[in-house]
């Protein structure tokens, strides 16, 4: 198999919704089995960015906010969007900021990721950032947060019993737990 082949076949596409985060798209598509059918793409015109802040006393920290397409309540890394053109890190940066008014020396990229590949282009870069000073959050009008600082172990344990669900969040929480665990990061 050859995998940088692509074997779907686009007969015809068409826009279906667009606004200034997402577009969404239709395509009449030959599949890789040879039959006709429909496959809908939601393309995303910004790219995701998660911080998982972690200070010197392995505490981290959570926003908590409610999700309008969840109808629920949500425990997250500090996240956002970023423009395409700006570095993801700056982005992230400034997502850190925005949420918890914490500012980071050291930024580390810890974990690249398609957030919904079956249905979505939408690709979230994830940051741990280190060395932090406590500044003034400044979160955008539509945002209501909560911010929680905790252990990383409580974060974790957090995870483990689907307290947390938001993807960027339990792959960084997990991907730091593998660095603490194969020794990549000490405490």
């Amino acid at each position: 198999m050859n995998e940088s082949k692509n074997p779907w076949k686009v007969i015809a596409e068409k826009s279906i919704y667009d606004n200034p985060w997402i577009s969404v798209h239709e395509f009449d598509v030959i599949n890789p089995g040879g039959g006709k059918g429909i496959y809908g793409k939601v393309h995303f015109k910004s790219i995701a960015v998660g911080a998982l802040a972690l200070d010197a006393e392995m505490n981290t920290f959570l926003v908590g906010q409610y999700r309008f397409p969840l109808n629920a309540y949500s425990w997250e890394i500090p996240e956002g969007g970023g423009a395409f053109g700006i570095s993801a890190v700056e982005s992230a940066k400034r997502e850190l900021l925005e949420e918890t008014g914490l500012v980071a020396e050291k930024w580390t990229e810890i974990l690249t990721m398609h957030l919904s590949n079956s249905v979505s282009d939408e690709i979230a870069i994830i940051f741990l950032a280190q060395q932090l000073e406590a500044r003034a959050a400044m979160p955008e009008e539509t945002e209501e947060l909560q911010i929680k600082k905790l252990p990383f172990e409580e974060a974790y344990q957090m995870v483990e019993k689907g307290l947390i669900t938001d993807s960027i969040s339990v792959a960084a929480i997990q991907k730091i737990k593998l660095m603490l665990a194969d020794g990549r990061l000490t405490k």
